[in-house]
């Protein structure tokens, strides 16, 4: 009688067991579409055995719960190449936007940002030489100062367009550090709720649901994770400054320097720098904002500094028409480097005060536009002519924009080969699933004959001697 009491039991915990892990794949499946979900395992685990003069005897089995079959190793090696290829995302797009200034547009170069600066040198130095053959016909002198007014335009709304994507990207910098701090927040109140309710095992959603932060936050800015005990995780920048410790979260704050925004700790500490290079789509929009657009506008800079002092200069070592000299500019003169391109303009506004002759010479003599067409070539822009240092700086950025692409490309690939090997062990397999619910419910129908088969004869033997049968 005993031991048929106990194999009832035996079964009794098989069907238990057997139906709470049909739950637990019924559950896999209806998440199946769930973004994050990760597929859980029931987990069994042999209850007690009972031992009867010195002979054991089992008490069949239990599901102690469901775990997640998660790669935490992996799940970090998928944060760390999302915040490369999200850097890098980032700062490709301001870079295609940025060479699309350079790039020469259709039809007139009278739109802000033509990008036919190339071609402005060109025609301007071009225009002297064609002054050359006729220093008194008023036409070619209007075309010179045309040909000029056209690249100081160029140049200067180049150099705004260039400014006034350096401003974007400061306010797409300022947005991201505000999802910084609203993911850090959601992510401290996770790690509360995991280490309150399931500090010594997986906390199954919960968990997905703070891994799923954690993957967002690494598209936005570069992160070090590490697990502490309780199933508690502290979240700090690349360098080192804390985002999250355990239940509690420390914004990233913004200062301004010179109309751009500086990235703080929660400590108050300037950790632009430091983000930049960390990675994260912030990274990749600091490094844009903070040293690929300034770069290019130095450069042009450099370019309108230099052009605009050279032919002032040297139209003020001439005479004109009027046998004036040494008083008049063609381009407004620079006073610093820096701003040049953007204050680049033609303050000439008398053909006559083209400077073609040389001092002392009559209006006929075109010494001196000669030598403002060998500005064009002369190397007087950081050791190249104006037209190599402008074709030079769009080489450069063509380079750039080549590197950053080919990387960014080798990125996606490796953040997409990672998901698919994690895929592989954390997704949900409607296959798999199917296969697992068969055996389950294979194992749920034995039992459940077994206990049908253990429930007669325990009846049979409740029988023995009494004329009314228990059933």
């Amino acid at each position: 009688m005993a031991s048929i009491g106990s194999a009832l039991n035996n079964m009794t915990s098989a069907l238990e067991a057997d139906q709470s892990a049909l739950n637990v794949m019924a559950n896999n499946v209806s998440n199946a579409s769930v973004t994050g979900y990760t597929r859980e395992v029931a987990v069994f685990e042999e209850n007690s055995p009972v031992t009867l003069n010195g002979q054991s005897y089992g008490q069949g089995v239990t599901m102690t719960g469901a775990v997640s079959q998660r790669d935490l190793v992996l799940d970090q090696r998928i944060q760390q190449q999302t915040q490369a290829e999200s850097s890098s995302d980032s700062q490709l797009t301001a870079l295609n936007n940025l060479q699309s200034y350079f790039t020469p547009a259709s039809g007139t170069s009278a739109s802000a940002s033509a990008g036919n600066i190339g071609t402005d040198i060109t025609k301007f130095f071009s225009s002297f030489s064609e002054l050359e053959a006729n220093p008194a016909d008023n036409s070619l002198r209007q075309n010179v100062l045309s040909t000029a007014t056209t690249l100081a335009g160029d140049i200067s709304n180049t150099s705004a367009s260039v400014n006034s994507q350096r401003s974007s990207l400061n306010q797409q910098a300022l947005s991201v550090v505000g999802q910084v701090n609203s993911l850090t927040s959601s992510l401290a109140q996770l790690n509360h709720q995991i280490q309150s309710t399931s500090p010594n095992q997986d906390a199954g959603t919960l968990e997905d649901q703070r891994q799923q932060d954690l993957l967002q936050l690494s598209q936005l800015i570069g992160i070090n994770t590490t697990t502490t005990e309780g199933n508690g995780m502290t979240i700090s920048t690349t360098s080192g400054a804390v985002l999250v410790s355990q239940g509690q979260s420390y914004t990233l704050g913004t200062s301004v320097s010179n109309g751009v925004y500086q990235i703080t700790s929660a400590s108050g500490t300037n950790i632009t720098s430091s983000v930049a290079s960390g990675g994260g789509s912030l990274g990749g929009l600091l490094t844009a904002r903070d040293t690929d657009l300034p770069e290019v506008s130095a450069q042009l800079d450099q370019l309108a500094y230099n052009v605009s002092i050279a032919v002032n200069a040297q139209n003020n070592s001439g005479s004109d028409v009027n046998g004036n000299t040494g008083n008049e500019d063609m381009f407004a003169e620079p006073t610093q480097v820096a701003g040049a391109a953007i204050n680049m303009s033609v303050v000439m506004t008398d053909p006559e005060q083209i400077a073609a002759a040389a001092v002392g010479a009559g209006t006929g003599d075109d010494a001196n536009a000669v030598a403002m067409a060998a500005i064009g070539n002369t190397t007087i822009v950081g050791g190249s002519t104006p037209s190599n240092a402008y074709s030079n700086m769009v080489s450069g950025l063509g380079s750039l924009v080549a590197e950053t692409t080919n990387l960014n490309t080798a990125q996606q690939a490796s953040v997409a080969q990672l998901t698919n090997l994690n895929n592989t062990n954390s997704a949900v397999d409607l296959n798999e699933e199917a296969a697992q619910l068969t055996t389950f419910e294979r194992a749920y129908q034995s039992a459940s004959q077994a206990f049908s088969m253990l429930n007669t004869l325990y009846a049979s033997a409740l029988n023995l001697g009494v004329s009314t049968a228990v059933s």
